[in-house]
């Protein structure tokens, strides 16, 4: 039956992939409106001709060129004309469900044991090819969804079952034994096993015009009731107890060596600051040996300097003496010559009975053997001589102002004999004589 139809538009829900106008007959100046994500195609005589993308359209032979040329070797221009119209839903289609209808039948990789598992998940779909699908899967129906729909003679799923299990069949068992996946484990897997399956599946379907952007494996069902299967979790179990066993030894282990590398660490930093103690106190004991070498060092240098500056004195004394004409012998000897001057003018009457002045006495006790004395011998040996007789009647000393008086012109003989005047012969016989003198 023809209708005449002045807007044409989609009417189909969101879950359609491919849906027919009811209408086949329109007139030209029909309006063709054509939502975002969608495609329209003029079909005559189950040929596909012109497709539309989104918009609003006049139909007219000028702007479809195609039905025009048909219409006019059909025709030959006469309107109305007879044709089809098909909307092509492009939405991505999410969460698709899928599933194997019967269990797949594989050899564990890890045991042996021949199992069967089960698998699901979801997918999502969309048209890439609007053309090719219409062409190789709609053909003069009403439409086609995902799942079967009233007035749809076919559905997605009816249709690309057999090759979603074919594809999870063959490659389920072969993708687990090739990554070594152990059974019990095979959740943590589905990642790996839904990209691998994925790229399997999108191939079919790229044959028909359509892509799948997501495949998902969400579930492998375990044979829970097998018996093959209930003995490699037991097994699964006894491995996983071994495993936690070694892990703890191996806990233990790492834990005993801390410890002991942290006791020897300890002991190490025990005896770093140990030597780092010694070595702070080696280098303040010999600091303060260097400090005291240094203050003995400038006691030394300041000895030196006093000894130099008193020997630099007495060689400048020296050499004014020396410009002068004269030594320290011969001031000596002028202060001995002065003091026996100075003793021979204060000698008084009892000078003779031994009486007077102490630097006469000394120098009348000193006359036994100053013959060899120099200039002053004569003078002295002359006032031994003039005063023996006194000396002989003069009362007997006692003994200790004798010993007294020995020990007195000794030093002085000394004094003389270190100051160059007397030799160290004159000097013991010199002594000698002062011995018998009080003998």
């Amino acid at each position: 039956m023809a209708h005449i139809a002045e807007v044409i538009k989609y009417e189909g829900d969101n879950s359609t992939f491919i849906w027919k106008h009811p209408c086949e007959d329109f007139n030209l100046g029909s309006q063709l409106i054509v939502h975002e994500s969608q495609e329209a195609i003029f079909m005559l005589n189950g040929q596909a001709l012109d497709l539309f993308g989104p918009g609003r359209y006049t139909l007219e032979t000028q702007n479809i060129p195609l039905i025009g040329k048909a219409l006019k070797l059909a025709t030959g221009g006469v309107s109305p004309f007879h044709c089809e119209v098909y909307f092509i839903n492009k939405t991505e289609q999410m969460a698709i469900k899928w599933g194997t209808p019967d269990k797949v039948r594989f050899i564990d990789p890890l045991t042996g044991v021949p199992l069967e598992l089960g698998a699901s998940g979801d997918l999502s779909l969309a048209v890439e090819d609007s053309r090719k699908l219409l062409v190789k899967l709609v053909g003069t129906m009403r439409g086609i969804a995902w799942e079967d729909a009233a007035g749809f003679t076919k559905s997605l799923q009816a249709s690309f079952r057999p090759l979603i299990t074919s594809t999870v069949k063959t490659n389920l068992g072969a993708i687990i034994k090739d990554n070594a996946i152990d059974i019990l484990e095979v959740d943590e897997k589905l990642e790996l096993i839904s990209d691998v399956l994925g790229t399997k599946i999108r191939e079919g379907f790229e044959d028909y015009g359509l892509t799948v952007p997501k495949f998902y494996v969400t579930n492998i069902v375990l044979p829970e009731d097998d018996p093959n299967f209930r003995r490699i979790r037991e097994l699964h179990t006894i491995v996983l107890q071994t495993r936690v066993i070694q892990a703890e030894a191996t806990v233990k282990t790492a834990t005993a060596q801390s410890q002991a590398q942290y006791r020897t660490a300890e002991e190490q930093s025990k005896a770093a600051i140990e030597a780092a103690r010694r070595q702070a106190e080696l280098e303040r004991q010999t600091t303060e040996t260097e400090v005291a070498k240094r203050v003995a060092e400038r006691k030394v240098i300041a000895a030196q300097a006093e000894a130099q500056a008193a020997r630099m004195q007495g060689l400048t004394e020296a050499e004014i003496m020396a410009a002068k004409g004269y030594n320290q012998k011969d001031v000596l000897q002028a202060e001995v010559q002065k003091a026996y001057a100075e003793g021979i003018g204060n000698m008084g009457p009892d000078t003779v009975n031994g009486g007077g002045s102490s630097v006469v006495g000394d120098m009348l006790g000193l006359g036994v053997g100053m013959a060899a004395a120099g200039t002053i011998m004569p003078q002295i040996g002359n006032m031994f001589g003039n005063m023996q007789q006194p000396q002989q009647s003069a009362a007997p000393a006692q003994p200790q102002d004798d010993m007294a008086a020995f020990k007195a012109k000794v030093e002085k003989l000394s004094m003389m004999k270190d100051a160059g005047l007397l030799t160290e012969e004159e000097f013991t016989k010199m002594k000698a004589e002062l011995l018998k003198s009080i003998l």
